[in-house]
């Protein structure tokens, strides 16, 4: 009767040819007990011999010529020889006769071989009824060939000769596991030795902070710890311009920090350029804040006397900045609109920017300084201020709600009755603007101008934003989406550039409807988002339908 295969006596299967041999990292047989001593005691039976060790064949793409460099089965001048060597090891008969093929014949032995040879090893041991004997000289010798050629051999053979000299028992303290082993480590790329980080103090730890290429929001606490513990001599131009920049990039108004920014320029005036005090000034318009520091404006405007000639693009940025916060200084003003400066810029590569600065600059003066008499810019160099959506609207413009409230628009009011992103003079750029009649209807955007004319008629300076400043009867309601990114950090305060927007609008007579981030965050869905803007619509009086009704 046939035994069923796994059967207790039942003899274990030969290994095939065509088996496949484990590579470096992958899980290797255990090996209990010593292969070597095994063998040479007298106890050792075959069938235990044949459980320990069941070594598959090299597998030639492993162990072949591409490899080893060698040429391919059947090509090259030296084909022939090699492979022939390397049949007559796997059909060696014994340990004696593997030692004799490989000590005969050195200039044909490969790198490749040692490991079939290894291979061959094992199955004479480990798959014959009675083992042939083995002497302690012979594997010495095996031994020592190996160890005397492994400087040449590269990491895959080192692996595979390793995996095969585990499993047939070599002592892993002896000297050809300790040889290869080393081999092996040689073959590791080398570590970088670990870098001394520099202990770093004050403003030095503030700067290296800021420098960071992946520094994007450091807490607070660690900055404002950072500057309190340096000292003075610490804070150079450099840092502070560093710390500047983070607080306007990251929208960062942080009062302490601001400060400590307005009392150094104070502090270093004589020292610093308009270049340098451009950059310094710059979180302050950014972040819509001024400073208690009550020099401040006196020292800026005393920076601008002395250096508006030198270098006009940052003459330009500080005025701009203090548009912003309403601190416009009135012989700055004077400098940069006189005809010497017009002209002096318009040869220069920043001419166009400067001219949109000096638009926005006249335009605050004709908004917002009903005391101002000094010279304006003329009409001709005038050019659009915002003549299209703002960078960072663009650049998040997948996160904005502007196409939801469009659409819900559209359904509540119909396409004919508002407008979006129109720019009106001069130059700021609408979400969504809507014409109202005098009874609150709201008009078909066609059959009305939808522009205000500017400079207003009779405007009396400094007027509130809600009334109007003309004759014509039409209203015009501007819808402002108050995105998140139109905030400070703190979601509290709009940044210096979108209050300067809404309070223009305001000032040329615009009726404005803000739309709040919280608030359209809220709304769930486009049904919710046309209930909240028809509330919206209808607090400020407004009727819309077929016959000027609520649709």
């Amino acid at each position: 009767m046939r035994r069923p295969r796994g059967e207790p006596g039942s003899r274990a299967p030969r290994p095939t040819e065509g088996a496949t041999c484990a590579g470096p990292g992958e899980p290797w047989s255990p090996s209990p007990n010593s292969m070597l001593r095994l063998l040479l005691s007298a106890q050792a039976s075959a069938a235990r011999l044949s459980g320990l060790l069941l070594l598959p064949p090299v597998q030639p793409c492993c162990l072949g010529p591409s490899k080893w460099g060698d040429q391919p089965p059947g090509g090259g001048l030296h084909a022939g020889p090699v492979q022939g060597l390397q049949r007559l090891l796997e059909q060696a008969r014994s340990p004696g006769e593997l030692l004799r093929w490989l000590g005969q014949n050195p200039t044909k032995v490969r790198a490749h071989h040692y490991p079939v040879a290894l291979r061959r090893l094992g199955q004479l041991l480990g798959s014959q009824p009675r083992p042939p004997p083995v002497e302690q000289a012979t594997l010495q010798d095996l031994s020592q060939l190996i160890i005397r050629n492994c400087p040449s051999f590269d990491i895959h053979t080192i692996h595979v000769c390793l995996h095969l000299a585990v499993l047939l028992g070599f002592p892993s303290d002896g000297p050809l596991m300790c040889a290869l082993e080393q081999e092996r480590r040689f073959r590791l790329p080398p570590k970088p030795p670990p870098t001394l980080q520099p202990v770093l103090h004050g403003g030095q730890r503030l700067e290296a902070a800021l420098s960071c290429p992946h520094f994007l929001r450091r807490p607070r606490q660690h900055l404002i710890r950072s500057l309190a513990e340096a000292r003075p001599e610490e804070l150079t131009p450099h840092v502070m311009v560093l710390l500047a920049q983070h607080l306007a990039r990251h929208r960062l108004r942080e009062p302490q920090l601001l400060e400590a920014i307005a009392h150094f320029l104070v502090v270093q005036e004589a020292q610093l350029s308009s270049k340098v005090v451009q950059k310094l000034v710059l979180p302050f318009g950014r972040l819509n804040y001024l400073p208690l520091e009550q020099q401040f404006m006196p020292c800026l405007e005393r920076i601008l006397a002395r250096e508006a000639g030198v270098a006009p693009l940052a003459t330009v940025n500080i005025l701009m900045s203090l548009c912003q916060l309403r601190c416009l200084p009135f012989r700055a003003l004077h400098f940069v609109f006189s005809p010497g400066f017009i002209n002096h810029i318009s040869g220069t590569p920043h001419a166009f920017i400067v001219r949109r600065y000096l638009s926005l600059l006249d335009t605050a003066v004709e908004l917002e300084l009903p005391g101002y008499r000094g010279p304006r810019l003329p009409r001709r160099q005038q050019v659009p201020i915002f003549p299209q959506p703002l960078i960072t609207d663009r650049a998040r413009c997948k996160y904005s709600h502007k196409d939801i409230v469009a659409e819900g628009l559209r359904q509540l009011l119909g396409e004919e009755k508002y407008r979006q992103d129109l720019t009106v003079p001069p130059g700021y750029c609408t979400d969504f603007l809507l014409c109202v009649s005098s009874s609150g209807a709201v008009l078909p955007v066609r059959t009305q101008d939808p522009f205000l004319p500017y400079p207003p008629r009779s405007c009396p300076q400094g007027q509130a934003a809600s009334q109007s400043t003309t004759h014509d009867p039409a209203q015009r309601v501007v819808l402002m989406l108050r995105e998140r990114w139109h905030f400070c950090r703190d979601g509290q305060v709009l940044l210096g550039s979108r209050a300067l927007r809404e309070r223009h609008l305001g000032l040329m007579g615009y009726q404005l409807l803000p739309l709040p981030f919280e608030e359209l965050e809220s709304q769930r869905g486009l049904p919710q988002l046309k209930s909240y803007l028809r509330q919206k619509l209808q607090a400020l009086g407004l009727r819309w339908g077929p016959e000027g009704g609520c649709g």
